[in-house]
């Protein structure tokens, strides 16, 4: 059994001025590697990242957002006006904005220039355009903004921001582990506020309550799947379905603490389990602990993959289809890179991500286990506290 970790202490909010100095240097020395003059970003992530800029204000998507990271110097900001006084507040001295909404040139204008002003070596602009990412603002006005950078070739720069992101400070660490012990003892206490008789609805609303009683600040993916001695799908629900005896019930949250998750599940039976059930439950345990030990410095994600799927496949798997395993975790509830066959994504220490081994085990039936973790020089760190070896029974 995995050893279970001390409980966190409750981290400052924000980070100081040299943790974004650190994130910028590691970045342009990319930069410089890949002969790249800038970054271009748009997504709140990103911003965040770099600047340190925290709003609820991005659940708007009527203004576009951006940030440039230069190869020399700090980043500029080129936002809204009605984001002057927040920008104002972070590390960042230079911030140019413009009366938004404007969507006859919402911005573009303004970014344009201030990236044809910037000294230009290698001609070359980085803007995140691979898996996983998404461009912040009309195809339309991306169109506009490429043609004005004609002498500019603009080329994708997702690799570099996932593997600057991939790998976390202790600072972001810190705020990690704290929310995964706050929703570690929510789900410890959980067995002794749910029964037969309610909805998974009613269980979640009370099982979220309880997130934000002990300090989470928001659990915007909160999850759940059930049914007769188990469930057919991870990522619908919460549904008004009565839990009855002999369910099986799974709850998966991403709950936030200063805009960082945690990401992990639980599973519950009422009453009864069949034998087939309790052999699911403990083969994705111990493919959980194989991936686990497989998880150190200097091995990479298929390899954990493999493991767990030795696991899984010799307890019986009939399949795995939620296509990965895993992935990595920080300020998105899922980032790159992802645990599968084929990613060869070396571990380095500060990787946090998750493990997450499910295996179908019968037709309509799954069971799905989830923990997360960091990678130290010595291998793998719990940061959620270990589930419970044997599938707990609610009476």
């Amino acid at each position: 059994m995995l050893p279970q970790q001390k409980p966190s202490l409750t981290p400052p909010r924000g980070f100081p001025p040299q943790e974004f100095e650190q994130r910028l240097m590691a970045a342009q020395i990319q930069m410089h590697a890949q002969q790249l003059d800038a970054l271009l970003l748009t997504t709140e992530p990103e911003v965040r990242y770099f600047s340190g800029f925290h709003s609820q204000f991005w659940e708007s998507p009527t203004r576009p957002w951006f940030l440039v990271v230069p190869l020399k110097g700090k980043p500029v900001a080129v936002i809204p006006e009605i984001g002057r006084s927040g920008m104002m507040a972070t590390w960042l001295d230079d911030i140019r904005t413009w009366p938004a909404p404007r969507p006859e040139d919402d911005g573009i204008s303004l970014l344009a220039e201030t990236i044809t002003a910037l000294s230009r070596r290698y001609g070359r602009l980085g803007v995140p355009m691979g898996h996983e990412t998404f461009l912040r603002l009309p195809l339309q006005d991306f169109q506009k903004l490429s043609t004005r950078l004609a002498a500019i070739e603009i080329i994708d720069c997702a690799p570099l921001i996932r593997q600057l992101r991939f790998i976390k400070s202790p600072a972001e660490i810190a705020k990690i582990h704290h929310i995964c012990d706050l929703a570690s003892a929510a789900f410890e206490n959980l067995p002794q506020r749910m029964h037969s008789g309610q909805s998974e609805r009613e269980i979640c609303q009370d099982f979220r309550m309880d997130l934000l009683r002990r300090g989470a600040d928001n659990s915007p993916y909160l999850i759940s799947g059930s049914g007769p001695d188990g469930y057919d799908n991870i990522i619908m629900g919460p549904s008004d379905r009565i839990i009855e005896q002999g369910d099986v019930l799974i709850i998966d949250t991403g709950t936030t603490f200063d805009g960082y998750f945690c990401d992990f599940d639980r599973n519950f039976a009422f009453g009864k389990v069949s034998d087939p059930t309790r052999r699911a439950y403990d083969t994705v345990y111990r493919a959980t602990e194989a991936g686990f030990a497989a998880a150190r410095p200097g091995a990479v994600l298929r390899d954990i993959w493999a493991a767990m799927w030795a696991v899984l496949e010799a307890g019986g798997a009939l399949s795995n289809d939620v296509g990965r395993m895993g992935h990595g975790l920080g300020m998105q509830l899922t980032e790159g890179p992802s645990v599968s066959e084929r990613d060869d994504t070396l571990l380095h220490p500060g990787a946090v991500l998750t493990l997450e081994p499910g295996m179908t085990y019968a037709p309509g039936k799954q069971m799905v286990h989830e923990e997360n973790i960091v990678i130290t020089e010595e291998g793998a760190r719990l940061l959620s506290r270990r589930a419970a070896a044997e599938l707990p029974i609610i009476s």
